[in-house]
């Protein structure tokens, strides 16, 4: 039993890692997911009332825009991707651009009740942040022109995948056309040689 005003030990406050400090992760799972494409999944069980992804949406759509990015695009991914709802996309200029373009969203989510924000590649070429129901990707111009993850997930493959089985081809290659048949040879008449004359006796 201690004595009576023996000092406490004192525990080391648990330190949370900032944007600045977080470790880059190129390989991440969800980086890898999103990489892999659509696939058509039952969907989520759980997520976020309709009135609260819109507003999420709203959010980090304001945010970007005060924060210069470039060609922000919204995705709407429910029923084809098990780990998120929605997916935002977006351009920086410069790894301090997407490094505030982070940090100013993780602080705008957390305002209307969305804590928990992952934060994965701070500092590379393409940071995303997972906030659920929706994951935000904040690419270099190179970075995102590399994996091209609106041509993968964009809305003319959702109409492909409304379509028939056997009109969801987008862009078909024309069937090659038959050589055409070789054309008859016309027959020449053969001329009948003259008989040789006899010999004469």
């Amino acid at each position: 039993m201690k004595p009576a005003g023996a000092p406490r030990k004192r525990t080391a406050p648990k330190i949370v890692p900032t944007l600045a400090e977080a470790a880059k992760a190129p390989g991440t799972p969800r980086k890898k997911a999103a990489i892999a494409g659509p696939r058509r999944v039952a969907e989520r069980p759980e997520k976020a009332e309709p009135s609260l992804l819109e507003r999420m949406q709203e959010v980090i759509v304001g945010s970007l825009t005060d924060d210069k990015a470039e060609d922000v695009q919204v995705l709407d991914l429910a029923g084809r991707a098990t780990f998120t709802d929605r997916m935002v996309i977006a351009t920086g200029l410069a790894d301090r651009q997407i490094s505030a373009m982070a940090t100013h969203l993780e602080e705008k989510l957390a305002e209307i009740g969305i804590k928990r924000v992952q934060i994965e590649g701070a500092g590379s070429d393409w940071v995303l942040l997972d906030a659920g129901d929706v994951v935000v990707h904040l690419f270099k111009p190179e970075a995102r022109a590399l994996y091209a993850l609106e041509k993968m997930w964009g809305p003319e493959l959702d109409e492909a995948d409304h379509l028939p089985p056997t009109l969801a081809i987008i862009d078909p290659a024309p069937e090659p056309s038959p050589p055409p048949a070789p054309k008859p040879r016309a027959k020449r008449a053969r001329v009948a040689k003259p008989a040789p004359d006899d010999a004469e006796d």
